[in-house]
């Protein structure tokens, strides 16, 4: 071995100068804070940890720098409830996200502070991977600063994105977010899926599936590729099983055809090819669209869907009307492309027809009217994308009933605006997370 490696393998400088390393130019030490050394334990430790000791080991070192009554909570498939992660060093129960401390963090992802009768601070801090939302994070410390909360703020920033990784080859915490028996057409339709939620300051995306425990044939996609937001909205034809094996071949042939560089008529031909060999006689219905970051720009075929709903950012919501080409599968059909200007803060929302469908106890559909209503109360609460949809799909289900003999799955993407002329400027507006501090 050369002597320059040290035992670790790493190349070490040769001669026997001490070197300067890193620096920085306003001349700050190098010696590690408590901080580095909190969130430098959590990374080294968890390397080889397995996944079933990510959440002790997180109470370990909360605790080995004076916090207290430690919890993880995950949340559930259907967005109600945040299930707890259990283990040495951890408590805490199942809890509703209405009207919970955790249930604020989690749809505001914003860190919340409860102060204790004994002065004693609980943080509850969204965990966020990305701006997925993962879970929340809570533990008391007995007083708090901007350094504390800084600090706070990366650990369950941290914990999420361990808990993300980790769950790449583990069933450990898919189990810990199961909170009812789930089918096996809805397992096959969440491996599918991207995370449910996307921000960047650009453009803002949140998607959710319903029945969460018993989904079939209802799927949806997107990609954030340079300045094209890619998306795409699905409903196999029938339930259960086979619908979800068609929707898997269905979002299968998009993104190959969308990691192809394919047009969106190209799209169109190739997912109709697929399914129409695939299984011949049935079809799918679609929506794909791209919408250009750079000039908001929203090009779209509707291959057989409910026209999408444009919520614009002064509160008018109308429909994205135009011509409708036929579902997936029948093949030979010519695909239409339709264009919309969007303008800064305007919003799409993509939906099945299991929304509007579904027939109430007087045997009226639920109807593209009552959705418009709901949809413009959600939207003057000018709630983030994530809370609005989780929101609308919960009050759509509640307002017909409980009823779902059909998927009904909703995708709303918000264009932001342009990006801006130096994206890797520090504290650009929608940069970082909510309730961030500056360093």
């Amino acid at each position: 071995m050369p002597d320059e490696w040290n035992h670790r393998g790493a190349l070490s400088a040769p001669g026997t100068g001490a070197g300067r390393g890193f620096a920085d130019a306003e001349g700050r030490s190098r010696t590690e804070s408590l901080g580095e050394r909190l969130l430098g334990s959590l990374l080294d430790r968890a390397h080889l940890m397995p996944a079933r000791l990510v959440g002790p080991l997180v109470a370990q070192e909360i605790a080995s720098v004076g916090g207290t009554d430690v919890r993880i909570w995950l949340q559930d498939y259907d967005q109600r409830t945040l299930q707890p992660l259990t283990g040495r060093g951890l408590t805490g129960v199942a809890t509703p996200i209405a009207g919970s401390w955790p249930g604020r963090a989690f749809t505001s992802d914003a860190r919340i502070e409860q102060q204790l009768p004994d002065g004693s601070v609980r943080l509850y801090l969204p965990m966020l991977d990305g701006s997925d939302r993962v879970g929340v994070l809570a533990f008391t410390l007995p007083g708090v600063d901007d350094n504390d909360r800084r600090l706070a703020q990366r650990v369950a920033g941290l914990t999420a994105d361990l808990i993300v990784t980790k769950s790449l080859y583990t069933g450990t915490f898919a189990r810990v977010r199961t909170a009812a028996p789930m089918s096996l057409s809805a397992h096959l339709q969440w491996q599918t899926l991207p995370p449910l939620v996307m921000t960047t300051p650009d453009v803002a995306l949140a998607g959710i599936l319903e029945p969460a425990y018993d989904v079939g044939g209802d799927s949806f996609d997107y990609a954030l590729d340079d300045h094209v937001l890619h998306l795409a909205v699905f409903d196999a034809m029938g339930h259960g099983l086979e619908a979800a094996t068609m929707a898997t071949i269905v979002v299968a042939a998009y993104r190959h055809g969308r990691r192809s560089d394919a047009s969106l008529p190209d799209l169109y031909v190739h997912m109709d090819d697929v399914l129409g060999t695939t299984y011949p006689g049935r079809f799918a219905t679609a929506q794909v669209g791209r919408l250009d970051t750079v000039t908001g720009v929203l090009s779209w075929v509707n291959a057989g869907h409910p026209a999408a709903l444009w919520v614009r950012a002064d509160g008018g919501v109308s429909e994205l009307t135009g011509a409708i080409t036929r579902p997936v599968g029948f093949g030979g059909a010519a695909p239409t492309v339709q264009t919309v200007q969007l303008a800064p803060g305007d919003r799409v929302l993509l939906f099945t027809d299991g929304v509007v469908e579904e027939r109430l106890e007087d045997g009226l559909q639920f109807g593209e009217v009552r959705l418009r209503e709901l949809v413009e109360q959600t939207s003057a609460e000018q709630l983030s994308v994530a809370e609005t949809v989780r929101l609308l799909s919960h009050t759509l289900m509640a307002e017909r009933g409980g009823r779902t003999t059909d998927d009904a799955s909703l995708l709303l993407v918000e264009w932001r605006g342009p990006p801006r002329d130096d994206e890797l400027a520090r504290g650009i507006i929608g940069g970082l997370p909510a309730g961030d501090i500056d360093s």
